[in-house]
């Protein structure tokens, strides 16, 4: 039985134009759809739909392995025309067989991984349902014109943790069989099962504000990913120390003495690399004796300090080039516009949440999901560092 994914982009656009194909993280909006369903071994063959000859041309300059394209015509390419009216007008023109599953795929949901689609299509081989759908979950309350509330009871208003939210439908992709889409003339139909999808694959792109949301989001969820998967061998880890290493926050004794706070799960983040024989280092703009002291408690290989801007990047080739090593097999986490120079340069690169906005959207970035000093330098070693050098 076939599996094909179906893909339809229309050229005419009035929130964004020629969104389908405008880079999103680098990378035109329908490439990314298309490389998930690439990397799903359930996936046979990949239809792009599409009226417009630039969308054309950008897909089929990227020579994917599975992509068929389609011409679809004008008159189901307008604003008015539904999808079903070009999946209907494909089947029907390609001629596809009844027992083929169809699964419609929307490029607006670039947050779509082929882990998805493989899940998904997995539990369609159970047989259990005519048709999927794809949900996430929503915690928010909703509520009736008339001031009655719909899914929760205003009374005993309940918490997160304990309240079960309701599944909204996230218009990531919808699978089906070409004999029932026949049938029925619509994506769904009888017995429909729920894909329930991570809450961050709610946010589907429309608007240009969607475009900055997904973004972002892109980033953490997809980028950082990809970077656990693809990112060379690490022989050396680097740090800042303010907002990275403590919360960024200048404490003082009565006596004017300084004081920084520091987390005790980031210093056995720098044992763990110690006993897997990564080298460690801290580069930072401060001179402190502070830090001085905390280095030598942690029994970092090298301490850099009063290194602002590109003295960073300068410090760090100094100990790739003892060390005999590129400084790509380097990472480095950082949190302001000081650390930038050295993050686009390293091998793998993060930031705290709550780093400044132009260090987050450094391309591949790590984004832990720890504020500086809350362990956010434990979390990168253990799920980027450790686990890309096992």
């Amino acid at each position: 039985m076939k599996t094909i994914a179906f893909i339809p982009v229309r050229e005419g656009s009035k929130s964004i134009p020629l969104k389908n194909i405008k880079l999103l993280c680098g990378k035109p909006l329908v490439c990314w759809s298309i490389e998930a369903l690439e990397n799903c071994p359930k996936v046979d063959e990949i239809v792009i739909a599409t009226d417009s000859d630039k969308i054309w041309s950008t897909v089929k300059s990227y020579n994917y392995k599975k992509v068929t394209l389609y011409r679809r015509s004008a008159e189901n390419a307008c604003d008015t025309a539904s999808t079903e009216s070009v999946m209907l007008e494909y089947i029907y023109n390609v001629k596809i067989a009844n027992d083929t599953i169809f699964m419609l795929v929307q490029a607006t949901s670039p947050l779509t991984g082929a882990t998805h689609f493989t899940e998904a299509l997995r539990i369609y081989s159970e047989n259990k349902y005519d048709s999927i759908i794809t949900c996430v979950r929503n915690y928010r309350f909703f509520w009736n014109e008339d001031g009655t509330s719909i899914n929760y009871d205003y009374m005993n208003r309940p918490r997160r943790q304990n309240f079960k939210g309701i599944l909204m439908e996230n218009g990531a992709f919808y699978i089906n069989t070409v004999k029932n889409i026949l049938s029925n003339g619509n994506r769904l139909s009888g017995n429909i099962g729920i894909y329930e999808m991570p809450e961050y694959t709610a946010t589907e792109i429309d608007e240009p504000d969607d475009w900055i949301i997904l973004e972002n989001m892109m980033r953490r969820h997809v980028l950082s990913h990809q970077l656990l998967t693809s990112k060379p061998q690490i022989k050396l880890f680097l740090s800042d120390i303010d907002g990275v290493l403590t919360d960024g926050g200048m404490y003082y004794s009565e006596s004017n003495d300084e004081l920084k706070k520091f987390n005790t799960r980031d210093g056995m983040g720098f044992q763990l690399l110690r006993e897997k024989g990564i080298k460690t280092g801290i580069i930072t703009s401060e001179d402190t004796i502070i830090v001085k002291n905390r280095a030598k408690k942690l029994k970092i290989d090298y301490l850099y300090q009063g290194k602002r801007n590109g003295g960073k990047l300068a410090a760090a080739l100094d100990i790739c080039e003892k060390e005999n090593i590129s400084i790509n097999e380097v990472a480095y986490i950082g949190d302001d516009i000081n650390c930038f120079e050295l993050l686009s340069a390293v091998g793998v690169s993060a930031c705290p949440l709550d780093a400044m906005k132009s260090v987050k959207e450094i391309d591949g970035i790590y984004i832990t999901k720890a504020k500086g000093g809350e362990g956010c330098v434990r979390e990168f070693i253990e799920n980027v560092i450790l686990g890309n050098n096992d």
